[in-house]
């Protein structure tokens, strides 16, 4: 198990360069007024990618989570660049990742973080008939690929390291799209 950074510092940021506070003066249907805040991204979306070894291995990634300051074990993910489809950073995020490209790329659908408070969306995709392929990526220190059988989702999700939601959702879309029980709108 690799040990977690260091913490130098950490200061509250009104803004930053990836998040802003927006506030919202809203009026309900019943003449109610409230202000809101949310938690606003100023990036073109991201993508959460289910990467299929073979027909029942998914490849996972274990990298730090400054949010929750250990490492987490789950699905390689990112944000779009800029003139970039859905599948193009999906494919990008995975040779940067873990060092595959996919020939079959399937949007299954989004995934918000919190819609109460976040603006956030995330494009969920399966990505099959992967072959070799390594980007450099902006990820601070090399990601351990970790394969896992889909039919073992349930121990998966029972551990310490396993906490991500997109990641949960996400293999469980997968795996119903897979047995032909969730078809993508």
């Amino acid at each position: 198990m690799r040990k977690p950074p260091i913490i130098h510092s950490a200061q509250d940021v009104r803004d930053s360069s990836f998040l802003h506070v927006e506030r919202l003066d809203l009026e309900f249907s019943n003449g109610e007024r409230r202000i809101y805040e949310r938690l606003k991204g100023s990036g073109l979306g991201a993508v959460i990618i289910v990467p299929m070894l073979d027909d029942e291995t998914v490849l996972l990634v274990r990298e730090y989570g400054a949010g929750v300051g250990r490492y987490e074990l789950g699905l390689p993910k990112g944000r779009l660049d800029r003139d970039e489809t859905v599948e193009q950073g999906a494919d990008r995020e995975l040779k940067e990742e873990i060092g595959y490209g996919a020939r079959k790329l399937k949007i299954l659908h989004n995934l918000s973080l919190s819609p109460s408070y976040m603006t956030h969306m995330a494009h969920v995709v399966l990505a099959q008939d992967l072959y070799p392929e390594r980007l450099e990526g902006d990820e601070p220190e090399e990601l351990e690929v970790v394969p896992w059988k889909m039919a073992e989702l349930h121990t998966l999700i029972a551990r310490d390291e396993v906490t991500e939601g997109r990641s949960i959702a996400a293999l469980f879309m997968a795996r119903e799209y897979l047995a032909g029980r969730f078809l993508p709108t």
